[in-house]
C-alpha cells in the first residue's frame, strides 16, 4: 500500500508503527518494492518503522520536471527527512543509484542523518578505461554532428550501442542518466564526517568489490562488510545480513570502526 510523504511530494511505503529509524532509497529503475523482504511488516521488528520511497522517475513518482542530478534529488528529500527525523539519528540506505542520493544528505541535513549504509554504489570511478565506441558509432555520430545525418538514425544507433539502463531510459530520464554517470564523489566521501557503512556483494560485476575497498579509503569512518555469493542487487539478495546489520547499529549505539579491508558475512 503506498503511502504519501513530505505533503504528497513523495510516495512509498512504511513499514512498522513505531518511530522511522530507516529511510531506503533504491537503485536505477528499481523501486521501493525491493526492500519488502528486508523490512516486511514489522519493520526491522524492534518497534520501529522504515520508510522506502520511490524516487522521481521509477516506481509510482512521475519523472523530474527537468534532468535532475543527484544532488537535485537529495533536495527533495530534505523534507522527508524533517519529517521523519525530527529528533535525528535517521539510518540512510542506499543502494546504487539511491546511494549516489544519499551521499548528498548529511552536508544538507546533518541533524536529521545519523548515519549512511551505502551498497553497490558507483562511489569511484572504476580503474579500467571504458571501452571505446565502434568506428561506425563513432562515423554515424560525427556524421550527426555534421547535420548529415538524422535524428531518428543517430538515436538507433545509441540504442544499439548504449547500455540497457541508457536503452532503457527515456525523454528527461536519459537525461538524467547521462548526468548522473558522468558525477564524481570523491570530495563528498571526503567530507562525510558521521559512520558509514559500505556493504557489498562479492558477485558484485557492475560495481566491483575494489570501488568500494577505494572509497573506503577516503571516508573518515567507514566500514566495509562483503557478502559471500551475493551480486549487485545486495537488497534483494540478502535482506537478513541488512537486517542483521541495522539491528546491530541500533542495539549498540556506537559508530563503525574505520576500516579499509573486508570481511566475509554481515556486520
Amino acid at each position: 500500500m503506498l503511502h504519501s510523504f513530505a505533503d504528497g511530494r513523495l510516495f512509498g511505503a512504511r513499514w512498522g508503527d513505531g518511530p522511522t529509524s530507516v529511510l531506503a532509497l533504491h537503485g536505477w529503475r528499481r523501486s521501493h518494492l525491493d526492500y519488502v523482504g528486508l523490512f516486511g511488516a514489522d519493520g526491522l521488528g524492534d518497534g520501529r518503522s522504515a520508510v522506502a520511497v520511490d524516487l522521481p522517475g521509477f516506481g509510482a513518482a512521475p519523472p523530474p520536471p527537468e534532468p535532475w542530478g543527484t544532488a537535485e534529488y537529495a533536495k527533495l528529500l530534505v523534507p522527508l527527512l524533517e519529517e521523519l527525523a525530527p529528533d535525528g539519528g535517521l539510518t540512510v540506505l542506499g543502494h546504487s543509484f539511491g546511494g549516489r542520493v544519499a551521499l548528498h544528505l548529511p552536508g544538507l541535513a546533518p541533524r536529521r542523518v545519523g548515519r549512511l549504509v551505502l551498497t553497490g554504489v558507483p562511489l569511484l570511478p572504476r580503474q579500467e578505461a571504458p571501452a571505446r565506441p565502434d568506428a561506425g558509432f563513432r562515423l554515424v555520430r560525427r556524421l550527426h554532428r555534421m547535420g548529415l545525418v538524422g535524428d531518428a538514425r543517430m538515436e538507433r544507433a545509441r540504442r544499439s550501442h548504449g547500455s540497457a539502463d541508457y536503452r532503457a531510459a527515456e525523454g528527461v530520464m536519459r537525461q538524467v542518466f547521462v548526468r548522473t554517470i558522468a558525477e564524481r564523489y570523491a570530495p563528498l566521501l571526503a567530507s562525510l564526517d558521521g559512520p558509514v557503512d559500505l556493504v557489498w556483494g562479492a558477485c558484485d560485476d557492475e560495481v566491483p568489490v575494489s570501488v568500494a575497498s577505494e572509497a573506503a579509503g577516503l571516508i573518515p569512518s567507514a566500514s566495509l562488510t562483503v557478502l559471500p555469493g551475493v551480486g549487485h542487487l545486495t537488497v534483494v539478495e540478502a535482506p537478513d545480513a541488512f537486517r542483521s546489520l541495522l539491528l546491530a547499529q541500533s542495539g549498540s549505539g556506537s559508530s563503525a570502526s574505520p576500516a579499509t579491508g573486508s570481511s566475509a558475512g554481515p556486520a
